[in-house]
């Protein structure tokens, strides 16, 4: 029987990068997102070259209550995932702390923190009653090395970053093993979020460097989902070779610069 993966925010960037990844290699999927059509999309080119299953979950990943209903909706033998993959998160706008939005704080608190939370919450009692299983969470360079206007955001990441030490030690009798990946700089739609739909001020985040992209990020994932049973690689900060840090980025001058 193929191995599950289970993988939140799968409708773009780095979960939609990761569900291609394990499709390739013949993992069975369950692909969570709130964009139902893009799912559709996804899981039907998933199958159409692939030879597996491929189980769409669409919900809020900020309401307990519809994760819940969602993961109750499998069936039995996909309710308990092999590996999870929490990716779904986001950032919202880079006003400095005192004129941020507080519901701008409250979304990423409620999508990067709770709904990682509310998931893993059902999941782990079932890899732990099962004996194996791998949890692994999409955190950021932002919880570590923090930036102007990163205020809420990094200190959701930097919960990631605690809750996955946790995880580890807690779920360590169980045979579950529980990792990080923390990208830095990757060109996806995060930016484009991040600002509102505003395409050229995003574009401009990736001018005059090259940045990850969300399969060099799902190829780590991937690699890590895929060590022998007694590998665990806990925690992965992945960077362009241009940045040293989050304030750190070196952009080459343009000839209009």
């Amino acid at each position: 029987m193929s191995k599950i993966v289970l993988i939140t925010g799968a409708t773009s960037g780095i979960g939609q990068a990761c569900a291609l990844e394990f499709a390739a290699a013949g993992f069975d999927l369950v692909i969570c997102g709130r964009r139902d059509e893009r799912l559709q999309k996804l899981a039907a080119d998933l199958k159409a070259h692939h030879n597996i299953k491929v189980i769409t979950l669409s919900f809020d990943i900020r309401s307990r209550e519809e994760i819940t209903r969602a993961m109750e909706s499998l069936p039995a033998e996909f309710r308990c995932p092999d590996i999870l993959i929490n990716n779904a998160g986001l950032a919202l706008g880079v006003s400095p702390f005192q004129d941020a939005s507080f519901s701008h704080w409250e979304q990423m608190i409620d999508t990067n923190l709770k709904g990682l939370l509310y998931l893993s919450g059902i999941v782990a009692p079932l890899m732990v009653e099962r004996g194996s299983g791998h949890i692994i969470n999409i955190g950021s360079i932002a919880g570590r090395d923090v930036y102007p206007g990163g205020n809420v955001y990094s200190a959701t990441k930097a919960a990631v970053d605690s809750i996955t030490k946790s995880m580890r030690i807690d779920l360590l009798p169980y045979g579950i093993r529980v990792s990080q990946i923390a990208p830095a700089a990757t060109e996806t739609e995060f930016a484009k979020v991040r600002f509102g739909g505003d395409e050229e001020r995003a574009k401009a985040v990736y001018q005059g460097f090259e940045p990850l992209t969300a399969t060099d990020i799902a190829e780590i994932v991937f690699f890590t989902a895929t060590r022998p049973a007694h590998v665990n690689i806990s925690d992965v900060l992945v960077m362009p070779a241009a940045q040293a840090g989050s304030n750190f980025i070196f952009r080459k001058k343009t000839t209009e610069q």
